[in-house]
């Protein structure tokens, strides 16, 4: 079989190297590859190894954990996978035998579209490899704690969680990262650089995938649906994050207090919590936050810009969260539901704070009289009668109050508004105690 070499002399080619390069050929899928010099064409044949080892390239190119592969022979001798290689159609130099071969399929006019998502693959592998996320297919598990995965490089990534290995570390603040991808990512926070641009509305992305993911949000493309409650959504990741909403699973835990989350972006910024790491800070007050898009959700504050509007009522907000849980308030959906008594409720704060009802729960102690309370709200509000803190003040009359609601209630003294009547004789009241 010959090598393919770029820096080095034109050889001949005899009759007897090309039956033997036939010969060596057998049970392989051949890729040729037309190279013309003067009048003598060469013809290079790139083995395309079997599937697995194919997923295992693929992987690899795709995070940049460059491993070696088997290199051609030459003349006994096997190729060093170091050496410089041009592409023979785009003229591109790569530097490794690995890269080279996913590369040349890059230049093939035979695609592979996918019958169920339509996106288009270079070769038939990488179409087998993508068909299983939508059959569901995870060949690969992990010995340690069975979690499947449809890529072996996927599995191979999920063992530094084990093992504990960060090969990559970020050469400004020294963090380390499980694959080069993650770490390329991270580095992008140092250089604020976004070559990424989205051709429709012009906003820019530090990944290529981030792009990708954005387009979504203007074509509507949410190709993933959940089994439980029909909700579909951009990716198979985030559905599988979803799902956790009905399995109850929380595989992230904090190793200072214990608490688990549902995804490792959560336990990460509450993992700040504890480490007192807050990077952005606002240009208007200098208040801190742990993650950039706190900062940003902050700053509307006094920007005073809500993009965010209901379709329903017009009613808009400054993050897009919010609007989400707002728009629950017409469709009538309560997703969060008490195992005990089956009441329903809107956001998962508003369930936890009343399963303290059954387990009467109170975290929150009063630091001068040690009352306990339930909810942090009530504990700020009960603390003001220790400061003797009134921030809300009537217009009419100037007395204040501790809480907006009781200066509510009092100016109906002045207005004589009374929003509260009887079922029995419909008289009317200024406050509900009342009836």
């Amino acid at each position: 079989m010959l090598s393919f070499k770029t820096e080095t002399k034109q050889e001949t080619l005899d009759s007897d190297c090309d039956s033997g390069a036939q010969s060596s050929l057998v049970d392989s899928e051949m890729t040729s590859v037309k190279l013309e010099d003067c009048s003598q064409t060469l013809r290079l044949n790139v083995i395309i190894k079997d599937e697995e080892e194919e997923e295992e390239i693929g992987d690899v190119v795709n995070h940049d954990e460059v491993e070696k592969v088997e290199p051609f022979a030459a003349s006994g001798e096997q190729q060093q996978e170091d050496e410089t290689h041009h592409c023979p159609h785009c003229k591109q130099a790569i530097s490794s035998i690995s890269k080279f071969k996913i590369h040349i399929n890059t230049h093939s006019t035979e695609k592979h579209n996918c019958s169920n998502c339509g996106k288009i693959f270079n070769s038939p592998s990488e179409l087998t490899r993508h068909q299983r996320v939508h059959k569901g297919k995870r060949p690969y598990s992990c010995s340690d704690c069975g979690k499947r995965y449809s890529e072996l490089g996927s599995l191979k990534r999920h063992h530094h969680k084990h093992s504990g290995e960060k090969p990559f570390s970020c050469s400004d603040c020294g963090m380390c990262f499980i694959t080069s991808s993650d770490l390329t990512i991270h580095q992008s926070l140092h250089k604020e650089e976004k070559p990424y641009s989205c051709s429709d509305c012009g906003k820019s992305y530090s990944t290529f995938g981030s792009l990708k993911r954005h387009k979504q949000t203007h074509t509507g493309e949410k190709p993933f649906s959940c089994s439980h409650c029909g909700k579909s959504f951009i990716s198979s990741y985030n559905l599988s994050i979803h799902q956790r909403v009905h399995t109850g699973e929380k595989p992230y835990s904090c190793s200072y207090c214990g608490k688990s989350f549902s995804t490792q972006g959560y336990l990460k910024r509450h993992t700040q919590i504890h480490t007192g790491e807050k990077r952005f800070s606002c240009s208007h007050c200098e208040k801190c936050f742990i993650n950039s898009s706190d900062l940003t959700n902050h700053e509307r504050v006094h920007t005073g810009e809500k993009p965010y509007s209901c379709s329903d009522c017009g009613k808009s907000f400054y993050k897009i969260s919010n609007l989400k849980i707002h728009q629950r308030i017409h469709t009538g959906e309560k997703p969060y539901s008490c195992s005990v008594c089956g009441m329903g409720f809107i956001r998962p704060a508003n369930l936890t704070i009343h399963q303290r009802v059954h387990t009467g729960e109170k975290p929150y102690s009063c630091s001068v009289c040690g009352k306990s309370f339930s909810q942090q709200f009530s504990l700020k509000i009960h603390s003001k009668i220790h400061t003797g803190e009134k921030p809300y003040c009537c217009s009419v009359c100037g007395k204040c109050f501790i809480t907006s609601g009781s200066l509510t209630s009092h100016q109906r003294v002045h207005t004589g508004e009374k929003p509260y009547s009887c079922s029995d004789c419909g008289k009317r009241y200024s406050h509900m105690i009342l009836i």
